[in-house]
């Protein structure tokens, strides 16, 4: 199949990832993560008695249950008493270290996210690309939908409070680790499943390649984007995949 070949395609779907696909992989790494960080202690603090933040401390205790069963090295558990907030402030602090994707952090900085997004401190970044295609695809009658790590909450956070405005009307599904993890086939079988749909009307769009062999493992089709900040793709990978640097690029039909 030519290149030219390789560049159309008619979904039903079009499924996006966010980190490096919509969005500067930077904002994500340089700026939302250490600014959760900057914040945890603060926000534990004065929400200690809130009902959101009990239910992210019942995550985070119940992963500190798992981790200590499963002795994950350099855990540090959770306790009770005069020395709690600083144990949840430093378990939390371990797991960004980790760079772990658990439910409970997840749940956690979304709502650190929220308070950022509503106080004005935070803009969603998104590629001047992104908005136009995806505005045309909708047109086309395509439904757009979102699969990344973070939660559906901070999906939901930063599409509806970006620089561009709020992009929210634009999506029609959302999906997060809850489906399963992004680099397993299985877990495009059960978007597929929710969206009630066959695996080959949806096309995902996404940066990393493991994700797109996934995805393609399930049946449906993949695009790689390769940004600017992007990991550097394969060989093999422009063998496999069409890859684009923008969106401008796809024709979808």
């Amino acid at each position: 199949m030519n290149t030219v070949e390789r560049n159309y395609f008619k979904p039903t779907f079009i499924l996006v990832d966010i980190e490096g696909t919509t969005t500067s992989i930077s904002f994500v790494k340089d700026f939302l993560f250490p600014y959760a960080r900057s914040r945890l202690k603060d926000h534990v603090e004065k929400y200690w008695y809130e009902p959101e933040f009990k239910e992210d401390l019942s995550l985070l205790k119940e992963q500190a249950t798992q981790d200590l069963e499963n002795n994950v090295e350099g855990f540090i558990p959770i306790l009770d008493g005069d020395d709690a907030i600083k144990s949840v402030v430093n378990n939390v602090l371990w797991q960004m270290d980790m760079d772990r994707k658990t439910k409970a952090l997840k749940s956690l900085q979304g709502h650190i996210w929220q308070r950022g997004y509503e106080e004005g401190l935070i803009k969603g970044h998104i590629y001047d690309d992104v908005e136009p295609c995806l505005q045309k695809w909708k047109n086309l009658g395509k439904s757009i939908c979102v699969y990344s790590s973070g939660s559906v909450q901070a999906q939901k956070l930063l599409f509806g409070k970006t620089e561009k405005g709020n992009l929210l009307p634009l999506f029609s599904a959302y999906f997060d680790t809850n489906v399963g993890q992004k680099i397993e086939s299985k877990s495009y079988t059960r978007i597929a499943q929710k969206l009630n749909c066959q695996p080959k009307d949806i096309l995902f769009l996404t940066d990393v390649s493991k994700e797109a062999r996934a995805a393609a493992e399930a049946g449906l089709q993949a695009v790689l984007l390769s940004r600017p900040g992007n990991a550097p793709l394969s060989s093999q990978d422009y063998k496999d995949f069409l890859v684009i640097s923008n969106f401008n690029e796809l024709n979808v039909l």
